[in-house]
């Protein structure tokens, strides 16, 4: 059982106690027992509201299920006005502008990918870090851009045919990201500097410059015989690497032996979706890492092969300027840190009545103080250098919940001695009731508001949940092709542009799932540069290097230009609410079993590595073994689409255990090779993963919102007591 320490009125687990008092407060010049005092009185203050906000969502969802339901003949001016009636759809406020200050420009000004890591995985964590610069050669080389056929392979050791085909696509990036006044740095031969500029000798004899050549940002060595020559496009920093002794370099005509281009700009660090932190040990593990990442101490050792690796941060990188004098690149990436939403619940804290505490308090308080490590000169390394913490806040609804943030921060800030505003948000925008008053959300926090998202996982669980009385809604796949989404992909941008974010703050677009298949990323994610949002999320530092050759194809300050001169008046609410349901339902009993078995499986291949594994985020195989970037959003539209056709007799109770069941021999196969794993099939009954799996289905339409956190937490501490692991 877990031991308390009373903390007022209320009980703060023994071990987080600890932890906060011995690891997190020192060095942060915020006295001990005032810190407790505040902790108390925050916790009693804000819990009655947010208590409040989640009734009124239940009441709202409980008034729209009771509409549907009397108004199967559906017309669409008598819902919207029925929303407005009842407080879903607000009152648009009047015009504004974010007054945003001390955002820094990874933020503000630079457009490129943003990683989401698990934060209690210290490798993974310290990866998306460093992921701040990526070797275009190893993204090329170690990806599918290039096939394996010809005499191509990447299995093995080198292979100079691979390799002369990553040099040759490397150069053509260059040509046409930082081209050469004539010629081709295909045709270089050697690189120079001369009189601040760059002078790069062809094959012809010819010395040439850069077209542009206020291109060259800088470089490393001595001007005669750089090591690196620092270029800059759209940005973002293009590193171009020397080495006559290099195994590449000493073949290259010009002893280039790799460019280093700068790739993943921001990251976040991630307590919520990615994560399986269901008590006070698993918090107090989170809430470590986070101490080490902003201290810039955290590192980990693994194995590769026979040799024990040890992950720690990159340095900053050194450069001279055009005029010889030094400067410093960042070598990490901006690090935002995500907390949980409103619904969340941890035993770390318990009220005075002896109810369960809310984790998005907590997750306040705690990751705000670990960062003043940072704001106060405490740590290895600088993250923010205008002095601001960046958190994400996932799964409001409304700007009534924005506003309870905004205020949380507002207290919290005061709480631990930072000025006003030090705390900024990220409001994700994946949730229907914020999508449709949004401008509403950011005006509620405009003076922190440095992010907004979308999110097509979370965004069509929440459409299915919020509609589901209506009727049976279309297959997942074909969700893509209705009219709410790309509705509501431009709102988000129209909204983002109309409120001032452009040069402020990032507007972000949602992950890429399939991290092997970076050959169809590159074809289908430049959508999202051209749609005008200046970041997107990659699901790994490679693919980050790769998307960042989007934001030098396409100047995303431009895109948003011209957004911005097409005029953002445009309300895109009407399409919002085309609600996805199938008009007349007419699947195949093959096709309906399709359904069935793509959502279970994907289902259960995520729910028994949380479950029993405590494992948050992973490549999930799907049904055809492809890979997929699994995490709780792709968990709640899965698992809202089976109970939504359950709900409306598409399919049977029957029918969906049997393909369970059909489904967990499938996904125990693809896991034979893990020693961790424990096989669902055929003892059922006794497989709590495979009894959450069987929740989320038949238990979906009563999930508040549709949300997955309820089922998913209640089985992991049953696994946990189950194997005497709960704290």
């Amino acid at each position: 059982m877990t031991s308390y320490v009373d903390v007022g009125t209320i009980k703060v687990a023994k071990n987080l106690y600890e932890f906060i008092n011995n690891e997190a407060l020192p060095n942060t010049e915020v006295d001990v027992e005032q810190f407790w005092q505040d902790f108390e009185s925050i916790f009693v203050d804000f819990t009655p509201r947010n208590n409040e906000l989640l009734k009124k969502r239940q009441h709202l969802q409980d008034q729209i299920n009771a509409w549907h339901l009397e108004n199967k003949d559906f017309d669409a001016t008598t819902y919207k006005n029925f929303l407005t009636e009842i407080g879903y759809l607000e009152e648009e406020v009047a015009d504004f502008k974010v007054n945003l200050e001390n955002v820094d420009d990874e933020i503000a000004k630079m457009a490129g990918p943003q990683l989401v890591v698990p934060i209690n995985n210290p490798r993974y964590a310290i990866n998306a870090a460093n992921s701040r610069w990526g070797s275009l050669y190893d993204a090329f080389y170690g990806t599918d851009l290039i096939s394996e056929e010809n005499g191509q392979e990447k299995t093995g050791g080198y292979n100079p045919v691979r390799g002369d085909i990553v040099i040759e696509k490397s150069r053509e990036f260059l040509d046409e990201s930082v081209p050469l006044a004539s010629g081709s740095h295909k045709d270089a031969t050697n690189y120079a500097i001369e009189n601040g500029k760059v002078q790069v000798t062809l094959d012809n004899g010819e010395t040439v410059g850069l077209k542009d050549e206020k291109q060259f940002a800088g470089f490393q060595g001595e001007e005669e015989t750089p090591t690196s020559v620092l270029l800059k496009n759209n940005g973002l920093h293009i590193d171009i690497e020397f080495d006559s002794n290099h195994p590449i370099g000493k073949t290259d005509r010009a002893h280039v032996k790799d460019v280093v281009i700068e790739s993943a700009i921001t990251s976040i660090m991630d307590c919520e979706d990615s994560v399986t932190a269901v008590d006070a040990d698993d918090k107090t593990d989170v809430y470590r890492n986070w101490l080490g990442l902003m201290r810039g101490d955290l590192s980990t050792t693994f194995r590769k092969g026979n040799e024990t690796i040890e992950r720690t941060f990159n340095d900053d990188r050194q450069y001279k300027a055009p005029n010889g004098e030094g400067f410093t690149l960042p070598g990490r990436v901006l690090m935002l840190v995500r907390n949980v939403g409103h619904l969340m619940e941890n035993n770390a804290v318990l009220n005075a009545d002896g109810s369960v505490g809310y984790e998005g308090i907590l997750d306040g308080i705690v990751t705000s103080l670990i960062a003043k490590h940072e704001l106060l000169g405490k740590a290895k390394y600088v993250n923010s250098k205008k002095g601001s913490v960046y958190i994400v806040k996932p799964k409001m609804h409304g700007s009534e919940e924005v506003a309870f943030t905004n205020e949380l921060f507002g207290r919290i800030e005061q709480m631990l001695g930072l000025n006003e505003n030090t705390l900024k948000v990220g409001v994700m925008d994946e949730e229907r009731r914020t999508s449709l008053n949004l401008k509403n959300c950011i005006h509620a926090a405009k003076e922190r508001a440095i992010f907004i998202n979308t999110g097509f996982l979370d965004r069509t669980g929440d459409e299915i949940h919020t509609s589901m009385e209506i009727g049976p809604m279309v297959r997942k796949d074909d969700m893509k092709n209705e009219t709410w989404l790309p509705a509501y992909e431009k709102n988000n941008v129209n909204v983002g542009l109309a409120t001032g974010f452009q040069g402020e703050a990032q507007i972000g677009k949602g992950m890429w799932p399939k991290p092997d298949m970076m050959n169809d990323m590159m074809r289908e994610k430049v959508s999202h540069v051209k749609a005008g949002a200046n970041t997107a999320w990659v699901p790994s530092p490679t693919a980050g290097t790769l998307h960042a050759l989007h934001y030098h194809d396409i100047k995303v300050s431009d895109v948003q230009d011209e957004l911005l001169a097409a005029g953002t008046e445009q309300n895109y609410n009407d399409d919002i609410l085309q609600i996805p349901v199938a008009s007349e339902p007419n699947w195949t009993p093959e096709e309906i079993q399709e359904e069935l078995d793509n959502n279970t499986q994907t289902m259960l291949g995520y729910v028994v590595r949380w479950v029993e594994q405590g494992v948050g985020c992973s490549k999930v195989p799907d049904i055809n073994d492809v890979g997929l970037m699994e995490d709780r959003a792709t968990l709640r539209i899965s698992s809202q689409m089976i109970a939504n056709w359950l709900h409306h007799g598409v399919c049977t109770e029957e029918q969906v255990l049997e393909t369970l069941k059909k489904m967990a021999a499938v996904v125990d196969e693809q896991n034979a090779g893990d020693d961790l794993y424990h096989n669902m099939a055929p003892n059922f009954d006794n497989s709590v993963a495979f009894q959450a799996a069987c929740d989320l289905c038949f238990k979906g339409t009563e999930q508040p919102n549709g949300y997955t956190e309820p089922i998913l937490q209640a089985r992991r501490l049953e696994f946990k007591e189950k194997l005497g692991i709960r704290s």
